[in-house]
């Protein structure tokens, strides 16, 4: 059900804007603002059902739970500023949005630093 919600609140969202645009353009701005953060609340609220199947499967392979939480800090980091990034583009700030996505995947390499040294340990281990 929540992906019916999530797309009719889109659709409509997208519909007004469309129209207040001619009227009130900022308005219309702050409605699909409005609308994605609505929308992003309704994803947010589906995680912990992906939270414990992550869980489950950590437990099946004997992964470090620090690589897990790593992992799911770097797609979030990912869906964050692609959220961001397009917001701005749609804003008519395209070189903010690129800004915005440089800054995450620099993000993303920081938060991955730790799992890519374990990595390479493992096979500094295996060349010996």
């Amino acid at each position: 059900m929540t992906t019916i919600q999530a797309a009719i609140l889109g659709m409509v969202a997208v519909v007004l804007a469309v129209q207040m645009k001619s009227l009130r353009p900022e308005y219309s701005t702050y409605l699909i603002l409005g609308a994605g953060v609505i929308i992003a609340g309704l994803a947010v609220s589906s995680l912990d059902v992906i939270l414990e199947t992550i869980r489950i499967i950590g437990t099946y392979m004997e992964i470090e739970n620090s690589y897990l939480g790593t992992l799911l800090k770097m797609v979030g980091v990912a869906y964050v500023v692609e959220f961001a990034s397009g917001f701005c583009k749609d804003a008519g700030f395209a070189s903010l949005g690129m800004q915005v996505e440089m800054f995450g995947k620099i993000s993303i390499l920081v938060i991955s630093s730790p799992i890519l040294l374990a990595l390479l340990e493992t096979l500094q281990k295996f060349m010996k």
